[in-house]
């Protein structure tokens, strides 16, 4: 069966349940700790989470997805389907209908002209848009009217809910940002800080890497919307303090990604201030392997670049016994319990995408000891591996938290008994997880062996997300260190295979090549080492009513729902 049947014609124009307020701004405030702190509010110049979902409560797409993974209208009256017309019976196009009345928070409405723009912002050259895959296969985007958008695909597109859907996807105000195209991007710093949207609320003020103050959106679409008149987003701390505001002082209302032992958590619900929330989504903890030279010595714009290969890592079998040495079962018990499973994928869900790879599971230190001396890397006295003069040492960096420094701890010794030196270092989760181009610190720059860390796709298929790791996606200067592969992979078979996906329409068809690419980039190059499939575990003060959890979007997705329990 075609896919444009089961899944065009399957999505629903469903809607938030609504829930009835007195009026806009009639429960004062509510405040929100994220213990990674947002550096940026405009997800095009950074993959961050907490800046992804930071920005959400203020600039939204068109369509997102739910907390059952449908896809929902948001900013449009219905979700194009070929049977309603909205998407080409030859898959070649999709048209979007604004819905009438949205303006922007400043008074100005909503037009296709800011949807064509946000298309040919991330598109710019030497823009570095971190969301660039979205875009594939963008031809042309059509404004007939003021309400309506046709984007024109170069070729047919079975799935063409990727750009303007989610969190990561969101449209941004031409007036706002269009001097800020291309090189230009990152510069435009009143806009990147306070951006004009079409969401519940509006930025006051913003300090990067500490905290956000917003208000109601005094345009907001629903007159009785928010309930809450402001909002304080405070960043930064560790995951423990941020569960302790919310489940043991109720200092917060809601804490994002405790990522904390189970028994700490169930101990801190004790407090009786509010409660845990969890499901499990897409989210895998993996690491990824440097294929490219991060070494200081390198002139600054060739480090971490395809310039260079990585002198340790380009080693296909280095790769494989780093992977056999971990305990991933061990991983989940310390770290997640109940709320992490051990994976070999980079795709853990939905079912009909995750691969049946389980080679990774079993622990193998014995049979990577074996693959290195085959190798060429043998013991030297002080029990590191040599080879050519060069010692077997890799730089091993990941977020400061407690939960991946355990992780950090324990494949340092793991790796040490099969001969391998990990020197480790952590970096505050803001500025990991930051956008900033000058910093030699950021995930996407990668100065680094190898490191550490999670992200995962919105909704449910993996069509963009797989395609993140085609050649042309690797950070590099030209690009203001953007770009969503971070290892640098560089296949040409991968990136046919990519294209092949996005103009299939079979969905076995599709499953079996999304599969073939999980399996490239983890069970035959070893380039990315998936660890622990992750649950979502976050949590909301007892008084805060309306929260959904959703791990296929932003987590704040419906904050214009939350209220005051009185």
């Amino acid at each position: 069966m075609k896919l444009k049947t089961i899944l065009m014609g399957a999505v629903a124009a469903m809607a938030i349940a609504p829930v009835a307020h007195a009026e806009r701004g009639s429960d004062g405030e509510v405040k929100i700790i994220y213990w990674q702190a947002p550096s940026i509010l405009n997800p095009y110049l950074s993959g961050g989470t907490k800046d992804i979902e930071a920005s959400s409560l203020i600039i939204e797409p068109l369509a997102r997805f739910d907390e059952k993974g449908n896809l929902v209208p948001w900013l449009v009256d219905e979700i194009p389907t070929v049977e309603n017309g909205g998407v080409a019976a030859d898959l070649t196009s999709i048209t979007w209908k604004i819905k009438e009345g949205i303006t922007w928070s400043d008074g100005t409405p909503l037009t296709s002209a800011d949807v064509k723009f946000t298309a040919e912002y991330c598109m710019a050259p030497d823009g570095g848009c971190a969301q660039s895959a979205k875009f594939d296969g963008f031809k042309e985007v059509e404004t007939p009217d003021e309400r309506t958008v046709i984007v024109h695909f170069t070729s047919p597109k079975p799935v063409p809910y990727a750009a303007f859907v989610g969190a990561q996807s969101p449209i941004i105000q031409k007036a706002q940002f269009e001097n800020c195209l291309g090189a230009k991007a990152p510069e435009c710093t009143s806009a990147n800080f306070g951006p004009i949207g079409t969401g519940p609320f509006v930025v006051t003020d913003f300090k990067p890497n500490d905290v956000i103050t917003m208000k109601a959106n005094e345009n907001y679409r629903d007159a009785a919307k928010p309930a809450f008149a402001t909002l304080t987003f405070k960043g930064g701390g560790d995951a423990a303090a941020a569960g302790r505001a919310v489940m043991e002082t109720g200092e917060y209302d809601y804490a994002w990604n405790l990522q904390l032992a189970p028994d700490v958590i169930a101990k801190m619900a004790e407090g009786g201030t509010g409660k845990p929330v969890s499901g499990f989504g897409t989210l895998v903890e993996r690491i990824e392997m440097n294929m490219t030279d991060p070494s200081p010595d390198l002139p600054e714009g060739e480090r971490s670049t395809a310039k260079h290969p990585h002198p340790i890592l380009s080693d296909e079998k280095v790769r494989r016994a780093l992977s056999m040495a971990i305990d991933r079962d061990l991983l989940v018990e310390i770290g997640y319990g109940q709320a992490g499973r051990a994976t070999c994928n980079l795709v853990p869900a939905p079912e009909l995408y995750a691969s049946d790879n389980t080679d990774c599971l079993k622990q193998d230190v014995e049979g990577a000891k074996a693959l290195l001396d085959e190798a060429g890397w043998t013991v030297g006295g002080d029990g590191v591996r040599e080879k050519d003069g060069k010692k077997l040492k890799l730089l091993y960096q990941s977020s400061t938290n407690a939960v991946r420094q355990d992780f950090q701890a324990l494949v340092k010794q793991w790796w040490a008994d099969i001969g391998v030196e990990a020197e480790l270092k952590n970096v505050d989760s803001s500025v990991f997880f930051g956008g900033d181009p000058t910093s030699p610190d950021t995930f996407q720059k990668f100065y680094a062996d190898v490191e550490m860390y999670a992200n995962n796709f919105d909704g449910t298929d993996p069509e963009q997300y797989l395609g993140q790791y085609t050649c042309e996606k690797a950070p590099r200067p030209e690009t203001q260190w953007q770009g969503e592969n971070i290892n640098r992979y560089c296949d040409p078979a991968y990136d046919e295979l990519v294209a092949e996906l996005a103009k299939t329409g079979e969905i076995s068809k599709r499953a079996e090549i999304a599969k073939k690419l999980n399996d490239m980039l983890t069970k035959e190059s070893m380039t990315i080492v998936p660890l622990v499939d992750r649950g979502r575990v976050s949590a909301h003060s007892n008084s805060l009513g309306g929260v959904v959890l959703n791990t296929w979007d932003s987590e704040l997705w419906n904050a214009a729902d939350w209220y005051r329990v009185k």
